[in-house]
Formats: C-alpha cells, sequence, structure tokens
C-alpha cells in the first residue's frame, strides 16, 4: 500500500539540529538579543512581525562587509518601493571575497560532457576575477554598465559575473541554446556595453556551432562595443567572422598587461543594480527584473547558511542553466565557506545515471534537481546507491515545479534515510525561494517543508482573506529585500505594478497555487497564470506564439503548461491551421523544430493537437487561463464566463479533452 500523502519521512537528529546554521542562529539571537524563540514557528512569526530587527540581525550575525553601514534598516515598507538599508555602501563580489580571504582550497569545480571534473581554488579564482575586471575596465566598462553574457554553466561565467559586479556594473545571462529572438528580445533591452559569448555548446553528445548565430545578435545588438568570444567547442575560437571580437584569453591578457591584478571594489549604494534576470514574457517582451546588491546579498546570506545549511567542506551542485535564476542562486553559494559545483551538459547523458555519478565522483554534499529528473531517474529504475559513493550527500533540493509524493517516496527508497530532502518554491522575481527547507522541521510526504525566514507568505482566497487548509493565491504581505529593485525600461513603474499587485494592492501576488496546511507546511498547485514552466525557467507564450505563428500553416495557438504528477507539467499546443488543413507527423516536426531553433528546446511542448478556433474574449485576448483550468478538472462555468467569450462554442474541444484527461 502507498504511503499516505503527509506521512513523515524525515526528521533530524538532536545533534543535527544543534549542529545547525539556524540552531546556532536562534542561540545567537538568545545570547546576543535577549530573543528568546522555541523553536521555528515562533522563529518565523518573530522574523515577519519584526522586518527590521530580524533583517539587521541578518546584517549583523553574517558580518556584512560595507564600507558605510546603514543609517536605517527599513525607511519605508510600502510595496513597492521599500527602501531597505538606506546610507548603506558595498560590493556583492568584496562580500564574496572577503570570507575567504585566507582560503586556499575549490571554490567552484567544474565538468562537461566533455571535460572530468576539475576544480579552480580560491587564489586561482581571485586572479582570473582582477584580470578580467582589468579586461572589462579598459575596454570601458564602468559603475551602471550592462554586461551579457551568452554562456553555458562554466567557471567562466562565474569569473565574469564577479569581476562585473567588482567594478559595480550589471550583469545579465542567457544560456547559447537560446535562439536569436530570444537573446535579442532580452538583451536588447538593457543595451549593454560588452557582450561575452561561447563559439558553441556540447548537449547530448553533439556540439552546436553558435558562430552563426553571433554574427546575427552582433547586428541586432547595436549596443554592444566589444565582444568577447570563450572557446567551448575550441580551444582558440575564430573570431574573425565578428567586427572587433576578441578571445577570452586575450581579455585576460589585457587585463594582466594593465597589471591591475589586486581586486578592487566600487563601493555602491545596497540598491545599486547588480544582474537583471527575465520575467517569461507572456504578453509581450520579457520584463527586465533588476536586483541590487544588498538585497540579494542579505537574501542569499539568509537563504545559503540558515535554508541549505551549507558550512566548512560542503559541496553545492543545482543542475542549471545560465539562463535560469538558479544559476544565480548556486553562484552565490560562494558567500559560505562551502564549494559550488557546475555542470555544463546533458543531465541524462551518456546515460540516466550521469548526474547521480558526478554527485559521487565530486563529493556533493547538498544536490539540487527537478522534480522531472526525480521522476525521470525513478521511471528508468535508477539505483543511485548502487555501485557508488554517496556518503557525503546529506541534502537533497528539488525545484522548478512541484515534487509529488511519489517522488518524496523514491528519494527515500533509494537514498540513505539519513539524506534530508527539501522541495522548495520561489522565484525569478525574487531570485530565492519563498517557501522550502527548513532543516530544524520534518519532512512529510508532498508538502513543502515551511515558510521562510522574513517572507510573510499567505494563501489567500477571493475575497482577499488568509485562510489555512484550503488552496488560495500565494502572495507576500511583506516586503522582502530581494524584490525588484525596479524593472528596465519601466520609468514609472506601471509594468512593476501591474505584475504583482494589480490584484491585490500593497501586497505581492505571485501566480502560483499554495495550500498552507495546518501544521505550516506548504503544498503547490502549479501556477495560477498561464506562465510556462520549465525546470523552474518560466517561459512567455508570447514567444511561443511567435514562432508558431511564423509558419504559412499556422493562422493561430493556443498553448497551456497543466500540472500532471511526476512531470514539471504537460504543455500542450493547440493550432487553427489554414482551411482544409489537417495536422499531420511532418507539419507537427515542422513547428517542434521551429520552437526549438526560435525559443530553445525548453521551450518545445509536449503535444501537438489541432481545433478549428482558439476562445477568445470579446476584445480578442486569448483565454489561456481559463483553458488551463477547465484541463485541469474545473467546470465551465467557474472557469470562464462564457458572456465575456466572442466564441464560447470554442471551449467545446478542451471540455472534451478534460473529461479523457
Amino acid at each position: 500500500m502507498a504511503t499516505p500523502p503527509g506521512s513523515l519521512l524525515w526528521r533530524a537528529s538532536p545533534e543535527r539540529k544543534a549542529a545547525s546554521h539556524m540552531g546556532r542562529y536562534i542561540d545567537w539571537l538568545e545570547s546576543s538579543r535577549g530573543i528568546h524563540l522555541d523553536g521555528y514557528d515562533e522563529l518565523w512569526t518573530w522574523s515577519t512581525d519584526e522586518l527590521e530587527a530580524f533583517w539587521s540581525s541578518v546584517w549583523e550575525y553574517f558580518d556584512v562587509v560595507c564600507s558605510h553601514p546603514p543609517d536605517t534598516v527599513l525607511a519605508s515598507a510600502a510595496m513597492p518601493g521599500a527602501e531597505w538599508f538606506v546610507g548603506a555602501r558595498l560590493n556583492y563580489a568584496e562580500n564574496v571575497f572577503a570570507r575567504h580571504a585566507a582560503d586556499l582550497g575549490p571554490a567552484i569545480v567544474y565538468a562537461s560532457e566533455a571535460a572530468a571534473p576539475a576544480e579552480l581554488t580560491w587564489p586561482q579564482l581571485r586572479t582570473a576575477v582582477a584580470h578580467v575586471a582589468a579586461g572589462l575596465r579598459a575596454l570601458g566598462v564602468g559603475s551602471g554598465d550592462r554586461v551579457a553574457a551568452y554562456l553555458p554553466n562554466v567557471p567562466e561565467a562565474v569569473v565574469g559575473f564577479l569581476a562585473t559586479a567588482s567594478l559595480g556594473a550589471i550583469w545579465s545571462s542567457t544560456s547559447p541554446d537560446f535562439g536569436v529572438e530570444s537573446v535579442v528580445d532580452r538583451f536588447a533591452q538593457i543595451e549593454p556595453k560588452v557582450l561575452i559569448c561561447a563559439d558553441g555548446y556540447r548537449y547530448g553528445g553533439k556540439a552546436f556551432d553558435r558562430g552563426d548565430v553571433l554574427i546575427r545578435l552582433q547586428a541586432q545588438l547595436t549596443s554592444v562595443e566589444a565582444i568577447v568570444v570563450l572557446g567551448v567547442l575550441e580551444a582558440d575560437p575564430d573570431v574573425s567572422r565578428l567586427d572587433g571580437a576578441m578571445p577570452w584569453s586575450e581579455l585576460l591578457a589585457l587585463g594582466s598587461a594593465n597589471d591591475r591584478a589586486n581586486l578592487s571594489f566600487e563601493q555602491v549604494p545596497f540598491d545599486h543594480p547588480l544582474w537583471i534576470l527575465y520575467s517569461s514574457g507572456t504578453t509581450g517582451l520579457p520584463k527586465a527584473i533588476v536586483h541590487g546588491h544588498g538585497g540579494i546579498l542579505v537574501e542569499h546570506l539568509k537563504t545559503h547558511h540558515l535554508h541549505l545549511d551549507l558550512g566548512a567542506g560542503d559541496r553545492l551542485l543545482w543542475f542549471t542553466t545560465t539562463g535560469w535564476m538558479m544559476w544565480n542562486f548556486l553562484v552565490s553559494g560562494l558567500l559560505t565557506p562551502a564549494a559550488i559545483v557546475l555542470y555544463d551538459g546533458n543531465p541524462v547523458y551518456p546515460a540516466m545515471d550521469a548526474m547521480w555519478e558526478l554527485v559521487a565522483q565530486t563529493g556533493v554534499t547538498c544536490f539540487g534537481t527537478s522534480a522531472s529528473f526525480i521522476a525521470a531517474s525513478a521511471k528508468a529504475g535508477i539505483r543511485p546507491s548502487e555501485g557508488r559513493d554517496l556518503s557525503r550527500l546529506k541534502a537533497l533540493g528539488s525545484t522548478g515545479s512541484p515534487l509529488p509524493p511519489e517522488g518524496f517516496d523514491w528519494v527515500y527508497e533509494q537514498l540513505d534515510p539519513a539524506v534530508w530532502l527539501f522541495s522548495t518554491s520561489g522565484g525569478t522575481d525574487v531570485c530565492t525561494a519563498f517557501i522550502g527547507g527548513i532543516p530544524l522541521l520534518p519532512v512529510y510526504r508532498g508538502e513543502l517543508q515551511g515558510r521562510c525566514l522574513g517572507a510573510d507568505l499567505h494563501a489567500f482566497d477571493e475575497a482577499g482573506r488568509s485562510v489555512v487548509g484550503q488552496v488560495g493565491e500565494l502572495v507576500i504581505r511583506k516586503p522582502m529585500p530581494s524584490m525588484p529593485v525596479f524593472f528596465w525600461n519601466d520609468p514609472d513603474g506601471s509594468r512593476y505594478r501591474e505584475s504583482y499587485f494589480d490584484m491585490y494592492p500593497g501586497i505581492w501576488r505571485h501566480g502560483d497555487w499554495i495550500e498552507i496546511t495546518e501544521r505550516g507546511t506548504g503544498i503547490i498547485f502549479g501556477r495560477s497564470d498561464s506562465t510556462i514552466n520549465r525546470s523552474g525557467i518560466r517561459m512567455g507564450t508570447s514567444e511561443i506564439y511567435r514562432a508558431v505563428l511564423a509558419l504559412p500553416e499556422v493562422g493561430d495557438a493556443l498553448v497551456v503548461d497543466v500540472p500532471k504528477a511526476g512531470t514539471e507539467g504537460w504543455m500542450s499546443l493547440f493550432v487553427v491551421l489554414g482551411d482544409g488543413m489537417t495536422l499531420d507527423n511532418e507539419l507537427t516536426q515542422r513547428l517542434l523544430a521551429q520552437i526549438r531553433r526560435m525559443c530553445s528546446p525548453r521551450h518545445v511542448p509536449d503535444e501537438v493537437r489541432q481545433i478549428d478556433e482558439v476562445p477568445r474574449t470579446l476584445s480578442g485576448k486569448v483565454l489561456e487561463i481559463p483553458v488551463k483550468r477547465i484541463l485541469m478538472g474545473m467546470p465551465v462555468d467557474r472557469a470562464v464566463s462564457r458572456d465575456s467569450m466572442a466564441n464560447p462554442e470554442a471551449l467545446a474541444p478542451f471540455v472534451a479533452l478534460a473529461a479523457t484527461l
């Protein structure tokens, strides 16, 4: 008989609790501030009731390095527009290196499909960052300039980011498997001065040359003054087809020649932009989300130490690409005594157990992956501990989509019962988790352990009331330091307000359905809007529509992503074809290839179906959310008002399909 949902699967030993960062932090609050808190529930309540006291304690406990301390912790708690740590001047990169001034051990462990694991030590990382920073400075990069990266998950991407941050410049990256249109949609908005890119990438045993793509990017990204090409496919990449480009080695040499190997750090205000991430682009161009040096610093110090419990000797691997916020999150592991582990390539190549082999080879203690990877491992009959040493693995994290109860079962059937499994949920918008791993709390089957410190998360019903034990909209009632500083090219803040505060003014609505249980755990039920989510990468339907509608056979289209147990969601594309045309295998394959080329492999739907017409409102808007709800089993009359539709009969195929699911 299957284990019932909500069954207890894991509990930390008293020794593990006492040794955890969170346990020591609670002790410190009592000894240094006289604040007595009995367990995590009281700690979370205090952290959200007393925002200033909590975040000032994070600043003090983790000894934030700054050239000027803050005058005020929270000058305004308005959302949007909260003002954190006013008067502080600091640098994110300085805080990374200051914690490892005497560390001679590995900072980064890295591997790829083509290379066995290797290490980059802290002295080597510091030197590389110093040289690249000096090279960028020689290219005219200064505070506030943008450096864009089209790179795989390799050490040079981390070096480039830290060098950019040290200058007070702004970093933005995406993965080289993204098509030209998707890259331009993102980078053209922010007008980068320098583009760092790879000559290609490897995935699934194949090499993908990006030479032609780089030529098109240079032509369309007109703000770029210098291009740096990293050789991934070739040690000495050919840059002759690009105007004024230089190889990565030349950038390093340029920095070395300037004799500026002594790394310096531009001191910037707390909310000075650190990096730019991107929303899905559901209703147009992806929103360029700007996060600040200080907000990311204090949030990630809290999360990586207290929630991930990373310490000396630990190694953090989270499978990601540079186009997902989890890459930025992974890099912040360098703020802890742990080393980070990078992997570039297909996680299931050359075999389904490739990542488990990497975990064993590199001595990973905290392995972050996705619900779909866990489901795929289970389906393939993988036995991670068989024939390999996973004795160092202490924690397994899952994100990107809800981890179903069966995923919990598989982990505790296959791994040491002492391994701590934590499922998390958060977003690109805040570059962290709202709810997830709590090393002091039990793990219950199918549930996220608890709400994260400083995140005043609630489930709201349709009347805007906080509810327990029923599904509601995931909202955050009070500000967090890592909420976006602003959106790029949004001078009046209207896009920012519309994105999070249109439903509940002054309260952040995230767009997920969540249940907070009686015991304080959480259960995520997927997106409450039409955003596509693939391994945590939120994608806009507009990007898919643009690719599909470029084919002459396609007159209209609709795409939805429906939660499905054991998967990261089931993406269905519905197309309206020209008169008399029928969807056959040849056209289906061309549609999928078009999406892969113009968007990315992650945008490719799981299935394509033909329909007669796309359901639309009277004003012509596509009814993505109602269709998604119908396919999830919601009665039609609750999912949509037929009176608001231009063609209510268009719902019939979806109602019929829902009956078969």
